[in-house]
């Protein structure tokens, strides 16, 4: 039993440490589980895609799309100009704060939750890092397992919903500190400063 469950266990690991980490992807789901905007949604879209580019890793697809790495600079220069533009308008927030907290913030009406669906799908798809972690990385360690491959993948993908459903759904543990506007500037230079850093960095390594 012990050990048809290792290469789950170790893939469940592998998969946790390459997700926690201040990103992106992450800071957007901390902030719209703050805001209790579209969070099941947005928290659904980043496990099922983490779970497909495994699954795409895992079957071996990292291997052929090595063969073409200018895929890999046309979505890092597409992935780094969408950071820099999202970072901007977290900083103008900080410029131009809500005269509320979170009764302006919260709400998640059809058209907020279709910008956050939109916004996630991008920094989830458009990342390139996105790719070297779960296909690359997560498909090379997981071929090391040979036929229990798949149980690897499938704990990678498990600690990625786990991840982002304590990411999302546990952020509403803030909602008492942030219905000040002050807190709200300073979560949006957080997330201002992490999208232009990273913008940056993917587009100088693009």
């Amino acid at each position: 039993m012990t050990s048809a469950f290792a290469p789950a266990f170790a893939g469940f690991g592998t998969g946790l440490s390459l997700i926690v980490a201040i990103g992106a992807q992450n800071a957007f789901v901390l902030r719209q589980g703050i805001r209790k905007d579209a969070v099941l949604a947005v928290v659904g879209i980043c496990a099922l895609s983490d779970a497909v580019l495994i699954a795409l890793g895992v079957g071996g697809v990292g291997a052929v799309v090595v063969a073409w790495p200018a895929a890999l600079t046309v979505v890092g220069w597409i992935g780094g100009v969408f950071l820099l533009c999202y970072g901007a308008l977290a900083a103008r927030r900080v410029a131009r704060p809500a005269s509320t907290g979170l009764e302006v913030e919260g709400g998640a009406g059809a058209g907020s939750r279709r910008r956050a669906v939109l916004t996630c799908l991008a920094l989830t798809w458009l990342n390139p890092h996105v790719y070297l972690d779960t296909v690359f990385l997560v498909g090379s360690v997981a071929a090391d397992h040979g036929p229990a491959r798949w149980a690897f993948g499938a704990g990678a993908a498990l600690a990625s919903l786990c991840w982002f459903a304590a990411l999302g759904f546990g952020a509403r543990l803030l909602g008492r500190f942030l219905a000040r506007p002050a807190a709200w500037r300073v979560l949006d230079a957080l997330v201002a400063a992490t999208m232009i850093v990273l913008g940056v960095a993917l587009i100088a390594g693009a």
